[in-house]
């Protein structure tokens, strides 16, 4: 699966290009360089998501533990970035294949706008023979430091570009039925879909101060990924030419696969919000209009609001138990949701003195999650 793929995101984890925080590894960049160019030589485009900022910032700075206050992270992030960028750029140019930075922060995605501009740049760039390498804008972040962690944002670049495969690569072999670290007899899971439920009791946290991510989110990661109908391989970096490999055909870790068809584009911008602007609870009966028939939302089915929206905003779905199933560009404005809640359709214009639209959110701008 990962042979047949054209466009592939490969995203490194901090510990495979810091010396275990020790700053950038230049050699192990440089190998990372030399495997992506063989790719291209094989006619794939790669698109690098890169970890290592903070580590290279925190290791020019002197600074012998990570930091906690938001602003001395940010801080290493904007220093880390210029010997991360360095590193990738000098080791490339060797392979006579230009480079580019890519930093994204999650309001670059949840506008539409800058998503469609994300993308449009991204598909230049690989249309032009550039590799991207692409790492969430610390500098500017306010709520966190992180997407969640850089899993996500692979995943999220995996949908944005419409890429063939995500490949993850950690300091770990792969998924395990049961944690290594504390179960010797732990088996790898060489292959399964990646919506598999039980993948998520499967995988723990992390084992690295430096990483942010567990093999928890890269499960989930796998999960996004799937939505546009991408396939995810989790491999160790450490694996010699472990990229090479994976695109001769090579079985590699655990391969996680999609088996549902990609969505629409519109409806994957609305499933890649990582935050919505409010909650809907609904009724058994709303829930599966949504879920079993595809059907809109309407306010009848709706028993509780919380958050504070306007219209066209995207709100999250919820089912009684507290699930969110679903989101959605929403028709109402919170305050005129509340009044018009457990309300038919035919008693909205009654309720608020006007009609926009008979569904709270249409088919159209809803997505099943």
């Amino acid at each position: 699966m990962i042979a047949d793929a054209k466009v592939l995101v490969v995203k490194v984890g901090s510990s495979l290009v810091t010396r275990e925080g020790r700053g950038v590894d230049a050699e192990a960049i440089a190998r990372w360089a030399a495997q992506v160019a063989t790719l291209r030589q094989g006619g794939k485009s790669v698109v690098l998501v890169s970890s290592g900022a903070i580590a290279e910032g925190m290791q020019r700075l002197g600074w012998a533990k990570r930091p906690h206050s938001m602003h001395e992270l940010q801080a290493a992030a904007a220093v880390g970035q210029m010997g991360l960028v360095q590193a990738y750029e000098s080791s490339f140019r060797s392979h006579k294949l230009h480079t580019a930075q890519v930093l994204l922060t999650h309001a670059d995605l949840a506008d539409r706008q800058r998503y469609l501009n994300a993308r449009s740049t991204l598909r230049t760039l690989l249309e032009l023979g550039v590799v991207p390498v692409i790492n969430e804008n610390d500098t500017v972040v306010t709520d966190e430091i992180k997407f969640g962690d850089n899993d996500t944002l692979a995943a999220l670049v995996t949908n944005l570009i419409e890429a063939d495969a995500l490949v993850i690569l950690t300091d770990q072999p792969g998924l395990y039925e049961s944690d290594p670290r504390k179960n010797s007899g732990a088996k790898l899971v060489e292959q399964a879909h990646a919506d598999d439920p039980k993948l998520e009791a499967m995988a723990g946290g992390s084992a690295s101060e430096l990483a942010k991510g567990g093999m928890l989110t890269k499960v989930h990661a796998a999960k996004r990924a799937a939505r546009s109908g991408a396939h995810t391989v989790i491999a160790s970096g450490k694996e010699r030419d472990v990229l090479v490999r994976l695109a001769s055909g090579e079985r590699i870790g655990t391969l996680l696969t999609a088996r549902t068809a990609p969505i629409a584009a519109r409806k994957q911008w609305l499933a890649d919000h990582l935050t919505v602007s409010g909650l809907l609870t609904l009724d058994a009966g709303a829930t599966k209009a949504l879920v079993k028939d595809g059907k809109s939302l309407l306010p009848i089915g709706v028993i509780a609001v919380s958050g504070d929206f306007a219209r066209g905003e995207i709100v999250g779905c919820v089912d009684p138990v507290g699930k969110q199933v679903a989101r959605g560009l929403v028709n109402y404005s919170s305050e005129e949701t509340r009044r018009i809640m457990r309300r038919s359709s035919a008693e909205i214009e009654a309720v608020l003195g006007y009609v926009d639209e008979p569904e709270l959110i249409h088919r159209d701008n809803l997505v099943l999650l």
